[in-house]
């Protein structure tokens, strides 16, 4: 039928994964415990620190070293990336336990190591 929609001779399948090349030669890493969101009507803004307190201190605040804005449309497509990596995680390691309480192992106090350097 004329009406069909066809793809050009040769083109790639739609199911293929399109590879983008990146330049990570400038890319700096961090570590990061804490994550706080918050959003306009256009964009999603994630701001990330570290937290250094063993137990939670609402006294102190957490230091703020990165944010991230993006639109929603990236926000959707990292959603579904982090869950599969996640899923991914969890189906070879066994779920994540996200409370603390549950995580600690019977038996095992929780106390915090403390490094003391030779002098």
């Amino acid at each position: 039928m004329a009406d069909e929609l066809r793809s050009p001779e040769g083109a790639a399948p739609a199911a293929q994964a399109q590879q983008w090349q990146a330049d990570a030669s400038d890319v700096s890493t961090v570590y990061t415990n804490f994550c706080r969101a918050s959003m306009t009507p256009e964009e999603l803004v994630l701001d990330f620190g570290l937290s250094t307190q063993l137990q939670p201190n609402p006294g102190e605040p957490v230091k703020l070293t990165h944010r991230v804005v993006m639109n929603f449309y990236t926000a959707k497509r990292l959603l579904g990336l982090l869950s599969n990596i996640v899923q991914t995680v969890e189906n070879n390691y066994g779920a994540l336990e996200l409370d603390f309480q549950r995580r600690m192992r019977p038996g095992r106090a929780a106390s915090p190591t403390t490094f003391t350097p030779k002098q």
